[in-house]
């Protein structure tokens, strides 16, 4: 989560165009490494660089999802609603909310699906 993870390296995040429009095109919906380097424009090594530092800030969450074909495919999702920067005592802290209610429902199955 945010709150772990370094103020200063979050404020960079957010203050970085690439990683902007990775967290704008995954708060929409879950995408993929290469959905998102279409739809950004930018290059598949620059999503996944990018990608590894928003989702070590728990800014994005990845998920695993297996193919019909036996392969799997990870998709992102952003997970950040609201983002809450406190000063206090000259330091800096950071903390962030989600909504998201994909984390709920998979919460949920895995709740159900260990209760059978």
């Amino acid at each position: 989560m945010a709150g772990d993870c370094d103020p200063a390296a979050v404020f960079a995040l957010l203050d970085d165009e690439y990683a902007r429009s990775l967290l704008a095109a995954t708060s929409h919906e879950p995408m993929t490494a290469p959905e998102l380097s279409d739809q950004c424009e930018m290059s598949l090594s620059t999503v996944y660089r990018r990608l590894d530092q928003l989702e070590t800030c728990g800014l994005v969450a990845a998920e695993t999802v297996p193919d019909p074909d036996g392969d799997h495919t990870k998709t992102y999702e952003a997970q950040l609603d609201e983002l809450l920067v406190t000063l206090e005592d000259g330091s800096f802290g950071v903390s962030l909310s989600t909504t998201s209610t994909t984390a709920e429902f998979a919460d949920a199955f895995t709740d159900l699906w260990e209760g059978l």
